[in-house]
């Protein structure tokens, strides 16, 4: 729909992937399964309303809950929920999305 805006496409390439990543965590951990999907599709609500509004604080809104879900991420690693070269292939993934971010927010 909107993949000219290059946030948004990556932020949803995330999303699919890491819909078929959480599919296998066990029942025990539905919490962190829940934080991952909820924040990952908060942030993408919040990349369109910062993109209408150019509202400098929800773009800092949206480093923040991008940092909490690198955390996620590397919580799952430490409790073998996912290998390390999962980890580190998402954690760059999140840091390439706060890049963008990041040019996004000194460029307005």
């Amino acid at each position: 729909m909107n993949d000219r805006f290059l946030v948004v496409k990556y932020m949803k390439e995330f999303i699919y992937s890491i819909d078929k990543l959480v599919i296998n965590f066990p029942r025990k951990e539905f919490v962190i399964k829940d934080r991952i999907l909820n924040d990952s599709l908060d942030i993408l609500e919040m990349i369109y309303i910062a993109n209408v509004n150019n509202d400098n604080n929800l773009k800092c809104n949206i480093l923040a809950k991008l940092s909490m879900l690198d955390f996620y991420i590397e919580r799952s690693y430490k409790n073998g929920l996912i290998s390390e070269k999962v980890c580190k292939k998402k954690s760059s993934e999140i840091n390439n999305i706060s890049k963008l971010i990041y040019g996004w927010l000194k460029w307005k």
